[in-house]
């Protein structure tokens, strides 16, 4: 339990207490060092100003359309993909506020300059909603000392993450700073409308922006609905708070983002009729129960609650029954094989156990402990029904992160709060006893532990040595390539010469497409999207394809150019799995006729190819 020692400075007026103790204080002092601290560990090395994933630099593409006049509702990514482009599933909620400050700053500026600052700050801007969740969840879960190490801890968390690094513009920022909301909503411990309001908010934006989060928001509905069993009409308000809520927001979200012309199509990696209507039945049933005469009764309520499940479930399977897969489900074994295999937040546990044992720590361990901490407190029954809501989060978190580890790091954010109240009470304990050294040892193993990049860097020490090390650093201070590297295959460094030639298609491999798109003004067959995955099969074949046969493949995509690095690693496959391919053929010097070399650029591993069928 919480030392009651701790509680009078709180009880004083905000005015009167030192600064360390008010909380608008140290959430203000804890964003301002984390962005500082982004600020001057990144920008300095950055060679440029969009995040170094492919998803960062898609989204500037997307966000260039909206600017340039692309309808609001027209998410078709028209220079991708085979013939008519490619629709895609990033929300415009996102591409909006990029655009606002493009716009905003281009006003003082540069358009380019404007861009390059917008996209910069824009990531950074972020921390700030960050830190408040987190803050709010961390005082309502302890108090002003634990807070003082969740703001900490936060703080190491932002800046040896990836999500808001300087030119982050990809969506998982903003799903992190959802999720803080809604757990801070839930923990409220005095049930306030408001704080449930909140929650649906923001279970609502995340819906909306990326499907990854839907287990997230189904379990957040969950708890509210055992909640309301729990407790009954004591909380009955709050209840319907969530539910209205979460039935406007979604309806808002939907009308706002659906074009009409959508409205009766199901789809499953997106905002659509599918989530909408699942949400519509089990909000709007949920709501109607807390009007149940006999509520009171805890067996009526969880049989009310079951029948809603059911209700939702055959909700699911009439409405959208393709969605109780994964929206991967449906690709190509190529495409499995080639690219989502080797997708690195793509992979499970068995996976990264594999590939790269020594990060494996940074991903789980941390939230591990974090549900050890909560199940104990659980059975102290200590604050119980805020661990139990934490604990089955942080589950939920961990086992999409054993099947995909991209959601490792919703586990890891959430490992702040039970850790960083368990690390106070030691850090308490230990200054009441100075003397005891094992109460000592006990608070500093727990302040380590609780460090994520602790565990990543011991991990890959064990593992790869210090050259691992040096690799891993190397990589935080930038990842692109340098111009001067004869390896480097990167579209930037010929631009140039791409964008003197006639517009045309350009076959490439996948992880150039985004890229291609930035920098010239071609239409690319493939990127790594798996709603393209007609042209990113067209790709791949043509590459196996002899080079007799690929002619018809570059005759039916249309494809002028062709970008060929020998240095690829989807090239390296390609070539590797069939010895007659056409890759395979350019690797070892074999141009067909067909294909004409163009001037290269002596810092590039590229080759362009122009082709000529005639």
């Amino acid at each position: 339990m919480v030392d009651r020692a701790l509680k009078p400075a709180q009880d004083k007026p905000a005015s009167s207490r030192p600064l360390g103790e008010r909380t608008g204080f140290v959430v203000a002092l804890a964003a301002l060092i984390a962005i500082a601290l982004l600020a001057l560990l990144n920008l300095p090395t950055m060679g440029d100003y969009v995040g170094a994933d492919n998803d960062d630099v898609m989204r500037l593409v997307q966000v260039r359309d909206l600017l340039a006049g692309q309808g609001w509702f027209d998410l078709t990514q028209y220079r991708l993909g085979l013939d008519g482009g490619t629709l895609m599933h990033w929300s415009r909620l996102i591409d909006l506020p990029i655009a606002a400050l493009i716009l905003l700053f281009s006003l003082f500026v540069s358009p380019e300059m404007a861009e390059m600052l917008a996209v910069l700050i824009w990531p950074m801007v972020l921390v700030i909603p960050l830190t408040l969740a987190v803050a709010i969840a961390a005082k309502r879960l302890g108090d002003i000392a634990a807070l003082h190490v969740a703001m900490f801890l936060l703080v190491l968390f932002v800046i040896t993450s990836n999500r808001f690094l300087p030119g982050a513009i990809d969506h998982h920022n903003v799903q992190l700073i959802l999720i803080a909301l809604m757990v801070a909503g839930l923990l409220d411990q005095d049930r306030r409308p408001s704080s449930f309001a909140l929650t649906s908010v923001a279970a609502a934006g995340a819906l909306a922006i990326g499907a990854e989060t839907t287990p997230f928001v189904a379990t957040v509905c969950a708890i509210v609905a055992a909640l309301w069993a729990f407790h009954g009409p004591e909380i009955a308000v709050a209840i319907r708070a969530f539910s209205l809520t979460l039935l406007f927001s979604v309806s808002l979200l939907f009308f706002a983002t659906v074009p009409p012309s959508a409205y009766s199509v199901v789809t499953c990696d997106t905002l659509s009729m599918g989530y909408y209507g699942l949400v519509s039945v089990g909000a709007g049933a949920l709501f109607l129960a807390t009007f149940v005469h006999p509520a009171h009764d805890i067996r009526i309520r969880i049989g009310t609650l079951a029948g809603i499940g059911i209700l939702v479930m055959a909700a699911a399977v009439v409405i959208a029954p393709e969605c109780l897969s994964s929206p991967l489900s449906n690709l190509d074994p190529l495409l499995v094989e080639l690219w989502l295999n080797g997708v690195s937040e793509a992979r499970s546990f068995a996976a990264m156990l594999k590939v790269e044992p020594g990060a494996i720590g940074g991903f789980y361990a941390v939230p591990i402990f974090a549900v050890a901490v909560c199940a104990t407190r659980m059975v102290n029954r200590d604050r119980f029904e805020q661990h139990a809501i934490l604990l089955v989060l942080l589950l939920v978190c961990l086992l999409i992160a054993f099947v995909q580890v991209r959601g490792a790091i919703f586990a890891n954010l959430l490992a702040i709060l039970p850790l960083s109240m368990l690390i106070a009470e030691l850090r308490q304990r230990y200054r009441a006893e100075p003397e005891h050294l094992g109460m000592g040892f006990v608070f500093g193993l727990a302040a380590i532990v609780a460090v994520p990049s602790v565990w990543t860097l011991g991990g890959v020490m064990i593992t790869e040595g210090e050259r691992g090390l040096a690799e891993r650093f190397k990589g935080v201070a930038g990842t692109s390539v340098a111009a001067g590297d004869a390896e480097s295959c990167l579209p930037r460094d010929i631009a140039r010469q791409l964008v003197l030639l006639p517009q045309t298609t350009i076959a490439a491999p996948s992880d150039l497409g985004a890229e291609i798109l930035r920098f010239t003004p071609h239409r690319v067959l493939s990127a790594p999207y798996h709603r393209n995955q007609g042209g990113m099969l067209t790709e791949l074949h043509l590459g196996l394809a002899t080079p007799q046969e690929a002619v018809a493949f570059l005759r039916g995509a249309d494809v002028g150019l062709v970008l060929f690095c020998a240095s690829n690693p989807q090239t390296r496959i390609l070539a590797g799995m069939k010895e007659d391919g056409l890759y395979a053929a350019l690797t070892r010097g074999e141009v067909p006729p067909y294909l004409r070399p163009l001037p290269r650029n002596p810092a590039s591993g590229l080759i362009v190819y122009q082709v000529n069928l005639r």
